[in-house]
């Protein structure tokens, strides 16, 4: 099941707005890769987000409860960052060591794990006695309302009238 996950991650890795870096990765060998933002965004044939020359955590390798596209797009294709530097505008990518617990392999040699990157999280149930109508949502002109909440105010507000 993971193995198919990790291949269609990998897939959409190809066709995603970041994929000429997946492509470039997945291309390059040896173990690192030193190269400056100008030099991606010649690659990506478009300019980085100001983001990525402002925030060290835009060029993080998240493990829990994050993953951006532009992340997903280096881990996809078995890399991880390290050594960035926003005054140089530099950093290295770092292949990522293959483990040896039967992950399936990407297409330059190193696992790639959606449920490690990205896990899927329950969203829970709703709280007993909950309930929501769609009279409670919008009003008589389909505008968003504020939903029980707002009702309950203008009870209350017809209440102190009263």
């Amino acid at each position: 099941m993971a193995t198919v996950r990790n291949r269609l991650v990998r897939e959409a890795a190809a066709r995603g707005k970041y994929s000429p870096l997946y492509r470039h990765l997945t291309a390059l060998t040896g173990p690192a890769w030193r190269v400056t933002f100008s030099e991606i965004e010649v690659i990506l044939g478009f300019g980085l987000p100001d983001s990525a020359r402002l925030y060290r955590p835009w060029w993080s390798n998240p493990k829990r409860d994050a993953g951006h596209s532009h992340a997903l797009a280096w881990q996809a294709a078995g890399w991880k960052t390290r050594a960035v530097d926003l005054e140089s505008e530099a950093l290295v990518f770092e292949r990522v060591e293959a483990p040896s617990d039967g992950v399936e392999a990407g297409p330059a040699g190193a696992a790639f794990d959606l449920d490690e990157v990205w896990p899927a999280i329950p969203g829970g149930s709703w709280p007993a006695g909950f309930t929501l109508s769609r009279e409670q949502i919008y009003d008589d002109s389909g505008r968003l309302t504020g939903g029980p909440d707002d009702e309950a105010e203008q009870r209350d507000r017809t209440a102190e009238c009263s």
